[in-house]
């Protein structure tokens, strides 16, 4: 589909819906277009987003078990391929198979990604240098890591399978757990999924609950501050407060959730959406991968302007 079909089928949602295009409406989405596609038959579902300078970006891909640089024009490049356990991967938690999942960027340009593998020594924090993959920290084999956030001299992980928040230094080492609020917690397949620091707090989206909760710094019990979004993946804040962006993997969509919890629904299946894994604002600049895991064939990277 092309940059201006999308745009113009966005815009068509939007009126068909009823949404006015203004600013009290909350933030809206202007000049969608496919920054880059990927090869679903070979294994790319796209599933995590870390911007570049520039315009470009690292993203994940399962079950290809892939790191990619997509360059600002669109080209994609490999940076790795995991390899398989002996096994083949069968004992990965929930999916069966091995799968890598959140990639994350430090402030120094170092590209970091979750593996899981079912496996001691092969699932964990791994990190690409000089092309080569090394794990930096190892998590239990029974783990599924999918959410990698940096804050500050640590890393922050989520645990799909066990419901939890992980967390190790960003030098490398032991992981320890940092929460395993029930809020987090897998009702049958998914439990804490997409992760955010924001304003003194660390946020997850829980995947089966359809819920996003939010856990103090400092610790404490863990407040749901939205609900109804099943099959929720990641998220991320607009910089209106606590405004936020939510890809619904299930329903294939991009909603904005409001400070009070409401949601709407801003990009779906009309515009090509497929599969929606992860979202990522970055100033005006807003980045959204469809996995194609679950419909369709087509796995891309979008990218759009924010208009507030």
């Amino acid at each position: 589909m092309t940059p201006h079909r999308i745009t113009a089928l966005f815009a068509a949602t939007l009126l068909a819906a009823g949404v006015p295009a203004t600013a009290d409406a909350g933030t809206r989405l202007a000049d969608v277009r496919a920054l880059a596609h990927f090869d679903r038959a070979a294994g790319q579902a796209a599933e995590s987003i870390a911007p570049e300078p520039g315009g470009g970006a690292v993203v994940g891909m399962i079950p290809a078990r892939q790191v990619v640089r997509v360059a600002p024009d669109g080209t994609v490049r490999v940076l790795v391929t995991m390899p398989l356990p002996p096994d083949g991967g069968g004992t990965t938690p929930v999916v069966g198979t091995p799968v890598v999942t959140g990639v994350a960027r430090s402030d120094r340009g170092d590209v970091y990604f979750l593996y899981s593998a079912g496996q001691g020594g092969l699932t964990g924090i791994w990190q690409i240098r000089a092309g080569t993959p090394r794990l930096v920290v190892p998590l239990p084999a029974d783990t599924m890591p999918n959410a990698l956030v940096i804050d500050g001299d640590r890393f922050l992980v989520t645990d799909s399978a066990g419901g939890r928040i992980w967390q190790a230094p960003l030098r490398g080492g032991a992981a320890s757990v940092w929460s395993a609020d029930p809020a987090l917690a897998p009702d049958g397949f998914f439990g804490a999924n997409g992760l955010k620091v924001h304003d003194g707090a660390v946020w997850a989206s829980n995947s089966d609950r359809g819920t996003i909760v939010r856990i103090p710094l400092t610790g404490g019990p863990a407040e749901v501050r939205a609900t109804g979004l099943a099959g929720i993946d990641d998220f991320d804040f607009t910089g209106r407060g606590d405004e936020i962006l939510a890809a619904i993997n299930q329903d294939s969509k991009l909603v904005r959730v409001a400070p009070d919890g409401a949601a709407e629904t801003l990009l779906d299946a009309g515009v090509g959406m497929q599969g929606t894994t992860a979202v990522v604002v970055r100033g005006s600049r807003v980045y959204v991968t469809n996995g194609a895991n679950l419909v369709g064939d087509d796995s891309n990277l979008l990218v759009a302007r924010l208009r507030r």
